[in-house]
């Protein structure tokens, strides 16, 4: 394994599995040198170019363009493929920040600040996308100054991402959610939000929260099954990614979370994102070594994202 400052190089594929196999990563950073576990995770690496994504539906490595032409974020690499996994697809396909069906002419709205040129993230399903959310996950604004109802989504994804994270990566099911037989994961949400409100996690909340807002945020998990913030829906990453239009955004999500149960997917002793989080702000300052490029890899599956 090679490493640049705030960039990770992979060791060489497993060839007999093909898949990607390496234990820990190392970064250097401007605060030292960072040694991580990995497993279950995407993570940044530094990749060339030509590096294949994967097919949303087999799951194999391909260089094909073809995506879904309504919502342009899923990518399949056949036209068979893109047919068999429409049934899952199209719930989440084109859906606004209500889960509401959005405009025909709505896809990934890739937008920028009109002062500051930065990329808006992310490109749907919020009302108020922001910038550089890395670097506000990395100084626990991620939730501030960020419209109200936007605030109560990101909660409720937050919880629900971790929730099948813990489902499937520790086997652990909590009875007062979906997953451990519940109607709803509505106590479970609850039990959470009064995690972020204990007093050493406080200020990861905006400063107009209070116990009012917390019914609403509840009241918002309870909507129709059908919508997309209800708690009696799970979720799963590639539906995050179509839902947000951002491969990156389930990475999001779990890096809050993981500060609100002080552990990442894997439980303890398991991930820790401090590295990639503080390696994810830098590549937004534009703090990267001249010519660097930085991709993130699904450890389950092996597929990466656009550059960064």
């Amino acid at each position: 394994m090679t490493t640049h400052r705030g960039v990770v190089q992979l060791p060489p594929l497993d060839k007999q599995r093909g898949a990607l196999h390496p234990s820990r990563a190392f970064f250097l950073l401007p605060g030292g040198a960072v040694s991580l576990p990995l497993k279950n995770v995407n993570f940044p690496i530094l990749s060339q170019p030509n590096s294949a994504m994967a097919c949303a539906k087999c799951q194999k490595p391909t260089d094909s363009a073809r995506r879904c032409p309504k919502c342009g974020v899923t990518e399949y690499c056949s036209r068979s493929c893109q047919r068999g996994h429409l049934k899952v697809h199209k719930d989440v396909c084109g859906t606004g920040a209500d889960g509401a069906p959005a405009r025909e002419d709505t896809g990934p709205r890739i937008t920028t600040e009109r002062h500051t040129g930065q990329t808006l993230n992310p490109p749907k399903g919020l009302d108020g996308p922001i910038t550089k959310p890395f670097t506000k996950l990395n100084d626990d604004t991620w939730l501030h100054d960020r419209p109200e109802k936007d605030v109560y989504r990101l909660l409720i994804d937050a919880y629900r991402m971790k929730m099948a994270d813990q489902n499937k990566f520790e086997g652990i099911v909590d009875a007062d959610n979906v997953y451990g037989g519940a109607a709803d994961s509505a106590a479970g949400f609850e039990r959470f939000l009064g995690l972020v409100e204990a007093p050493r996690k406080r200020n990861l909340l905006p400063p107009w929260w209070n116990e009012e807002h917390k019914q609403k945020c509840i009241e918002l998990g309870r909507a129709a099954p059908g919508d997309w913030y209800s708690l009696a829906k799970t979720v799963e990453k590639q539906g995050v990614i179509d839902h947000y239009g951002d491969p990156r955004f389930p990475m999001q999500l779990r890096m809050f979370a993981e500060v609100i149960y002080e552990r990442g997917p894997g439980g303890p002793g398991g991930n820790d994102s401090t590295g990639v989080r503080m390696m994810m702000a830098a590549t937004e300052a534009g703090t990267l070594p001249r010519n660097s490029t930085a991709r993130t890899v699904d450890m389950n599956t092996g597929r990466m994202s656009r550059w960064m």
